[in-house]
């Protein structure tokens, strides 16, 4: 079901990533995933260690990504995903890897 206010069959995932997933490539293969997937957004480093993930696209595509973050790329290790699906906002022109710590959109 689309959550109300939301464009038509599109959600939203934010996704803070854990675990070995800094130093490792792990912000390139988001957006190498995202781009497979059709999925708009971000993703950024956190201060913590951790990868940040913000993306927008058709459910089931956000649910792909997820089970992909969790793979993550080769030397990565995924401890743990904390996700979140709040209403999407639609202003996302494509799939980016911002530098440094990003707190939103």
């Amino acid at each position: 079901m689309t959550p109300p206010g939301s464009p038509s069959g599109i959600a939203r995932l934010e996704a803070i990533v854990h675990g070995r997933v800094q130093g490792v490539g792990f912000r390139y293969y988001t957006r190498r995933l995202a781009n497979g997937l059709g999925v708009r957004g971000w993703v950024a480093n956190e201060p913590s260690g951790a990868v940040r993930v913000v993306a927008e696209g058709p459910r089931a595509a956000l649910e792909r990504m997820l089970d992909g973050l969790r793979d993550g790329p080769p030397g990565a290790f995924v401890e743990r995903i904390d996700e979140a699906w709040p209403a999407p906002s639609g202003t996302f022109g494509a799939f980016e890897v911002r530098s440094g710590w990003h707190g939103g959109d």
